[in-house]
């Protein structure tokens, strides 16, 4: 016989054991914000960048549409009236090439891709006029994707890459001079690399994770300005490159994702943080979704969180105070390769482009709206 006070409490049981369970997914994305689409840029592109201008607008440039076709052409995009408007054309139409925004207000844009292999010309854009202007000096390598790091003193450092001898990557380095305009070799890292990253560090030094020559490499290195010379420093956990990399509070580094040996049949969902203080690499949680192919940088929200994007149709937030990933609302229409990531003014982040499971690049855009 049933007992009504006992069918009374199994009940609260019941309803609180489900309450709870309904509330515990929903608790892993509060402050996390979400994910909608927006306005497609004028052309569809993979493998271009994205540059914040001082104006807050972002300036989106070269990039395929497909294998061997690609674009000289840029756009803007402006965040307050969520429209893309074209600009001035690059000299050459290029892919996987370095874009960065010097203390001047103009950007530098130099290496990639072109139809028969990488280049060593450069030029710089100016917002003013909306044009760009082919620099006289040139890089001192060829290099396609090559890492691209601003120095805390404004000059520029360029490593690595894949040039026509060694598609697998090169190990040498140069500085871009932003007072002189000109490029100088400063040596060579310790590895040959190409999809690598490379983090600015707090005290001005900059960590050169991944990348392959040869083979894939596990042991990073770190570019110090003030000698011009690159050291050893920790082994990665896991090898890998098309990874991601992002500079934490704390002044660690994350390291998300990649691929392994197998490329596309061995994405990773791993992540570790690199310490400066012990110069090694520990592991933590992975992430929900395997994916390589990503942006260099993850983005740092004004959180202190770090978001991933690209090659998986999620956006994934690392958040440091719990050490651990969560899928922020939303979804992408698709698992884009080589999309970019740019944080705006307002501290949204803008996603675009990129190319899924086939040659063919995306024009649509999404907007990561933070909590």
């Amino acid at each position: 016989m049933n007992h009504p006070r006992l069918l009374a409490s199994l009940t609260t049981i019941t309803l609180a054991l489900t309450a709870t369970a309904f509330r515990a997914p929903l608790a892993s994305t509060i402050g996390i914000g979400s994910v909608a689409s927006s306005t497609p840029m004028l052309e569809p592109r993979s493998g271009h960048t994205a540059t914040l201008l001082p104006s807050g607008k972002v300036l989106f440039a070269g990039g395929m549409r497909r294998n061997q076709d690609f674009y000289k052409s840029a756009e803007l995009y402006d965040p307050a009236t969520d429209k893309f408007q074209p600009t001035g054309d690059m000299s050459i139409g290029r892919v996987g090439q370095i874009a960065i925004l010097l203390r001047c207000g103009k950007v530098l844009i130099a290496g990639g891709w072109i139809g028969h292999g990488p280049t060593d010309s450069a030029e710089l854009y100016d917002p003013a006029t909306g044009k760009f202007a082919v620099l006289p000096s040139k890089m001192t390598s060829k290099r396609g994707r090559p890492s691209a790091t601003l120095l805390s003193d404004g000059d520029v450092l360029i490593a690595g890459g894949g040039d026509h001898d060694s598609p697998g990557g090169i190990a040498s380095a140069e500085v871009f001079h932003a007072a002189t305009l000109k490029f100088e070799f400063v040596g060579a890292m310790h590895f040959p690399r190409v999809a690598h990253t490379a983090t600015l560090l707090r005290d001005g030094r900059v960590l050169i994770v991944g990348g392959r020559g040869d083979e894939l490499n596990a042991v990073a290195e770190i570019y110090d300005p003030q000698t011009r010379h690159f050291t050893d420093t920790g082994r990665l956990i896991t090898a890998r490159y098309k990874h991601t990399a992002g500079l934490l509070p704390d002044g660690r580094v994350l390291v998300a994702g990649g691929s392994d040996e197998r490329d596309w049949s061995g994405n990773l969902t791993s992540a570790e943080i690199y310490d400066p203080k012990t110069g090694k690499f520990t592991a933590v949680s992975s992430m929900r979704d395997s994916r390589f192919k990503l942006p260099e940088e993850a983005v740092a929200l004004e959180s202190g969180k770090l978001l991933i994007a690209g090659g998986s149709k999620t956006v994934e937030v690392f958040d440091p105070a719990a050490s651990r990933f969560a899928v922020a609302p939303g979804e992408l229409s698709g698992p884009w390769h080589f999309m970019t990531e740019t944080r705006l003014g307002d501290g949204r982040v803008l996603l675009a482009g990129g190319y899924a499971n086939n040659d063919q690049s995306t024009a649509q855009t999404w907007i990561y709206t933070p909590r």
